[in-house]
């Protein structure tokens, strides 16, 4: 496992991790649009260039594309001088589609010197770490939003997981195995790990404490707690106050570091967190 020193010697450049985030900019991917699970909260469209969260993307990309995009963003002097990671966030579950291996690879090939990050379930955490250590992935993302299995099943209606489909309670507890196994991989792998916890205000407000001191426990780096977009199966639910997040944080600071500025970005974003650039697609060389 990574030392706490080598850490932040790793992560000074990206601005999802305590890097500076007024200078350092990263670039997602949208290149895995297939996903295994079912959450809640989330309402994935490809055609909202005017909206800005989770799972949303103008267009899918295929590896070939991406990487045109890379360098073109690369050899662009407003850009390529602020962008030090690129990201495949979406808009489904990386680690379920082959796409995310593919252009990671391509990357690296090209652009060594970017920091490849991934966000992730964690669903398929456990059995992808060897290909997660072949392509050298720097950080990870890992959302858990509950420990205990009968509040995931209020939260994921299925997981889908070697084949089968799995519901409530039962797709939850395999979810929650698989997220802290994986994580715990992870750490012992040198990754840098984020979670990112949505906050579900009277479904999972109890489990937020218990979610920071395990994955301390198991390696993770910093915490993410983030605000309910309404919308899906919880478009009722109206989102938590600035000042519940604030609190919140502050207690979980005491356990884990807390990262305050996340933006709930989009699966194609680029530039500086809160300042994306909308830039147009070259097609595949």
């Amino acid at each position: 496992m990574a030392t706490s020193c080598e850490k932040m010697k790793k992560i000074q450049g990206h601005p999802c991790f305590g890097g500076n985030h007024h200078k350092n900019g990263r670039m997602h991917l949208a290149v895995a649009p297939k996903c295994n699970i079912k959450c809640g909260y989330c309402t994935r469209r490809h055609d909202c260039a005017n909206e800005s969260r989770p799972g949303v993307t103008s267009r899918l990309l295929t590896p070939d594309e991406a990487i045109v995009r890379v360098r073109e963003v690369m050899a662009s002097p407003i850009t390529g001088p602020i962008i030090k990671v690129i990201g495949i966030a979406g808009p489904g579950d990386p680690l379920f589609n082959e796409e995310t291996f593919d252009t990671f690879r391509y990357v690296d090939r090209e652009f060594p010197q970017l920091i490849k990050c991934l966000s992730t379930n964690g669903l398929l955490l456990p059995d992808k770490m060897p290909v997660l250590k072949e392509i050298g992935l720097h950080s990870l993302t890992v959302t858990l939003n509950a420990l205990d299995p009968k509040v995931g099943g209020k939260i994921y209606s299925h997981v889908f997981y070697k084949g089968t489909k799995y519901t409530g309670e039962e797709g939850a507890e395999i979810l929650v195995r698989n997220q802290l196994e994986g994580i715990r991989h992870a750490a012992e792998l040198g990754l840098t790990i984020k979670i990112n916890t949505v906050l579900i205000p009277g479904v999972n407000d109890e489990q937020i404490p218990l979610i920071s001191k395990k994955v301390k426990e198991l390696g993770a780096f910093v915490m993410n707690i983030m605000p309910l977009i309404p919308q899906a199966d919880f478009a009722h639910i109206a989102p938590p106050s600035a000042e519940r997040l604030d609190v919140l944080r502050q207690a979980n600071e005491k356990t884990i570091g807390q990262f305050k500025h996340c933006k709930q970005c989009r699966a194609d974003a680029v530039g500086l967190i809160g300042e994306n650039l909308q830039l147009a697609i070259a097609p595949a060389a």
